[in-house]
């Protein structure tokens, strides 16, 4: 069978897949395997657990369903509502709770949900522990009674105030002078929320910091978050940007776990270049340990090339916001992140965190006295061409003769001014091909060359 646990946690189609049973017995399972003990008894002897989700309609009833399960297994749920997926994240590393929970699909449409965990600290579980909740799935076991059942209580205000206080902290330090201008004072930015989980922590945070914010998409109604808004539609903010004289601009995804920009003329600021302008401000810094970004295989090439030449390396992992961390943690790294705008920043989380990048890169549009537009033509990205080839052996792209000769001989043919990729889907029969080089035309004959050869070698 297919593992339920997915690269972020269980998702699907909200009460199809993803059932109001199935979020109850994943809270029931998820104390059983995160509670250090069984929790029975005494109230001293209790777990916590911190449970968010975004705006989604369905998200009422499936945290409802997931804190049921979690108190029935004796963890007293603190239910903080509405707030971005790394907000969980850092309440559940500074406060005394055995793990978070989030309800959300992140940039999915609107009727998907998902759920994820993290553990004491605010750190996304691995995998074996993940397997560890499926295989213990729906068992029956001696739950607690009496007064070894559980609490739910809800505290949005104080967990939404904790979180926003944190992030203004990260560039407007505790005891900072007040009668000093603030860090953002005088840059104005149009902030696009997606109706989602950041509608109010991303303009509160950007305006106590000192910017005057021009928000869009944050009203959400339950059923319009990425509706056309957002990092995967931004035309909304593209247009406000110039509309509205503002010098950059930021959009969020429905939970805030990323972000992406704009810059004065509503040119878009993808992540590759906002890792490199935040990896360059940390090295001069001296805050980018081992002078190293991490990246995933999708990064732009133009990217590794530029931070070559500005003294920084980069290390390189598998796809997925997950794999970035697990590889800063093994190397002891600060930076690392996704050409998607998942950007995790560990010294201040745990996680990608969207309004804490968008606070970082504003900061050091101030601080460095240029505008976004120069500071991201820094970072240039190489033209790239992506060909999705389906109903193919996906397995056998990386062992099939034909192909890695194909492969290598398109690299050869391309030397140092470009690179090729081809990577399996996670979930479909089809292999994504992508190519870079120095023209778009070159990019286009290559990754049309590769793709017809996997097309011919690897078809079922």
């Amino acid at each position: 069978m297919p593992r339920m646990f997915g690269t972020d946690g269980v998702r699907g189609l909200a009460n199809k897949a993803l059932t109001a049973r199935l979020a109850l017995d994943l809270g029931d399972a998820a104390v059983r395997v995160l509670a250090s003990t069984s929790g029975h008894g005494e109230p001293e002897s209790r777990k916590r657990a911190l449970v968010g989700r975004d705006t989604r309609v369905s998200g009422d009833f499936l945290s409802s369903a997931l804190s049921a399960g979690m108190s029935a297994g004796g963890f007293d749920v603190i239910d903080a509502g509405i707030i971005p997926t790394p907000g969980v994240a850092y309440l559940s590393s500074v406060l005394n709770v055995e793990m978070g929970a989030v309800i959300s699909a992140s940039h999915n449409p609107m009727p998907d949900n998902g759920i994820k965990f993290f553990a004491r600290g605010g750190f996304k579980l691995p995998d074996a522990k993940e397997d560890e909740i499926e295989a213990v799935l729906g068992q029956d076991w001696d739950r607690p009674t009496g007064a070894g059942v559980g609490r739910v209580s809800h505290d949005t205000v104080t967990a939404t105030n904790l979180y926003i206080d944190h992030l203004v902290s990260t560039i407007a330090p505790v005891g900072t002078d007040k009668r000093q201008p603030k860090p953002l004072s005088g840059l104005r930015i149009v902030a696009d929320c997606a109706n989602g989980a950041t509608s109010v922590v991303a303009p509160e945070a950007l305006r106590r910091a000192g910017a005057d914010v021009v928000v869009i998409n944050a009203s959400p109604d339950g059923y319009n978050i990425n509706d056309h808004a957002g990092s995967t539609h931004p035309e909304q903010l593209q247009a406000m940007v110039k509309a509205s004289d503002a010098v950059m601009g930021v959009a969020f995804d429905g939970d805030a776990d990323r972000c992406l920009a704009v810059d004065e003329d509503g040119t878009m600021v993808n992540g590759d270049q906002i890792m490199g302008i935040l990896a360059r401000a940390k090295k001069n810094a001296g805050k980018l340990n081992h002078d190293t970004l991490v990246v995933t295989v999708m990064s732009n090439l133009g990217l590794k090339l530029a931070l070559k030449g500005m003294g920084i390396t980069t290390v390189q992992t598998n796809v997925g916001d997950r794999y970035v961390l697990e590889e800063m943690l093994r190397g002891g790294y600060s930076l690392g992140g996704e050409q998607s705008g998942h950007v995790i920043n560990r010294e201040f989380a745990t996680t990608g965190d969207g309004t804490l990048t968008a606070l970082m890169l504003c900061n050091e549009v101030v601080n460095s006295g240029a505008s976004l537009k120069q500071l991201a033509a820094d970072f240039p990205q190489l033209p790239q061409q992506l060909v999705n080839v389906a109903n193919v052996n996906k397995l056998a792209a990386s062992t099939n003769a034909a192909v890695q000769e194909a492969v290598a001989r398109e690299e050869k043919g391309l030397g140092d001014t470009g690179r090729v990729l081809l990577r399996p889907s996670g979930t479909e029969s089809v292999v994504r091909v992508m190519a870079e080089a120095s023209t778009q035309e070159q990019a286009d004959e290559v990754c049309n060359r590769l793709a017809a050869v996997v097309a011919r070698e690897l078809a079922l």
